[in-house]
């Protein structure tokens, strides 16, 4: 008589479950590209100097393919703030010296706003469950009023930024934040700050020291003081 298998025998290993695999080459891929960004040394060609050496090249390669130089800049400006390199500001003067303060503060407004929605999902995807699932009984507060009052918080975060532009896109990752919600409030909340220093950027390329440029570079110091007071005065309001 057969014997009938044994249903004790142990079960065969399970193999890697496909998100985790997805996770980790993600994090591969980012920590590369910011790793090689800074050891061949790519951020000395953002400096404000370096810029200024290659203005007359830049600027003939806009006038030669406009379409073609918003293109690439644009490419340019989303996957660095996707990879949060921290080159925001640098790149927004850039825009205003290259495509005009109306057209590069545009520009550069969207790209920011995409790049840094693509820095959300990724720290979403890479870290919300697990940061979650450890201290979610310690976030509820913070993700009630996320839910409550998270758009008008991002929107302050965005027009003072008194935090990081990098640190902002992965800290609003790890929230209950619904990404169409970050986006818009983003492209919203960042056009003044981008007007600014695209403004700036069209005035620093042609060396004036006019009065527009003064303008920028005060609200630009004042702007983010000015806001904070303005959100300490609605808090004092909102307890009586």
């Amino acid at each position: 008589m057969n014997e009938s298998p044994r249903e004790d025998s142990p079960p065969l290993p399970a193999s890697p479950s496909r998100p985790v695999w997805i996770r980790w080459s993600i994090l591969a891929v980012l920590v590369s590209g910011v790793a090689g960004f800074y050891v061949f040394g790519l951020q000395e060609y953002l400096s404000w100097d370096a810029l200024r050496a290659n203005a007359g090249t830049l600027q003939s390669r806009v006038d030669d393919n406009l379409f073609l130089a918003l293109f690439l800049f644009f490419a340019l400006y989303a996957v660095l703030a996707g990879f949060s390199v921290p080159a925001a500001w640098i790149l927004t003067l850039v825009a205003g010296a290259l495509f005009g303060r109306f057209l590069g503060a545009a520009v550069a407004l969207l790209a920011a706003t995409v790049g840094a929605t693509l820095a959300f999902w990724t720290s979403r995807f890479l870290l919300h469950d697990w940061v979650q699932a450890r201290f979610g009984s310690r976030l509820e507060a913070f993700n009630r009023g996320l839910e409550k009052d998270g758009a008008l918080y991002l929107f302050s975060l965005r027009l003072a930024p008194i935090f990081p532009f990098f640190l902002i896109n992965l800290a609003m990752g790890l929230t209950p934040m619904r990404a169409a919600t970050f986006f818009w409030v983003s492209l919203i909340g960042m056009a003044p700050g981008s007007f600014l220093y695209a403004n700036a950027g069209s005035e620093l390329a042609t060396l004036r020291l006019s009065w527009t440029l003064m303008a920028s570079l005060a609200l630009l110091g004042i702007a983010p003081l000015a806001i904070r007071k303005l959100l300490q005065w609605r808090q004092k309001l909102s307890k009586y």
